[in-house]
């Protein structure tokens, strides 16, 4: 069993930058697809982008395409959203998860994918 743990979020002014990093430990993440949702305050939570095992695909929400960037680092156990040009709409607590799952490249965007999450990093963006 995997376990997660986020960190990097905070405030920001909208047009600024954070890099979210999640640490795993456990077992490595090198056998796991990963992924970030997030959920603001009176909303469900939502997909924000996944990688594959190996990093050979990646995967974004409409809302954040061309904003976030998605990595992994499975020599450090590590997951990362680079995310660039944020909007006060991006403000939201920030969950890692991860899936085994043999279907992962199909549904990826599903929270029902991952057994395994994080607690979470707070991220909020003012205007």
């Amino acid at each position: 069993q995997v376990q997660l743990v986020e960190s990097g979020g905070g405030l920001v002014q909208a047009g600024g930058s954070l890099r979210l990093s999640c640490a795993a430990s456990g077992r490595t993440i090198s056998t796991y697809g990963m992924g970030w949702f997030r959920q603001a305050p009176g909303k469900e939570r939502e997909f924000v982008a996944a990688v594959t095992r190996n990093a050979g695909s990646t995967y974004y929400a409409d809302s954040v395409k061309g904003r976030f960037t998605i990595s992994r680092d499975n020599a450090k156990n590590t997951l990362y959203l680079q995310m660039n040009s944020l909007k006060p709409e991006d403000t939201a607590v920030y969950v890692c998860c991860a899936s085994n799952s043999y279907y992962f490249s199909t549904y990826y965007h599903s929270d029902s994918m991952y057994p395994y999450w994080g607690q979470g990093t707070q991220v909020t963006v003012s205007s």
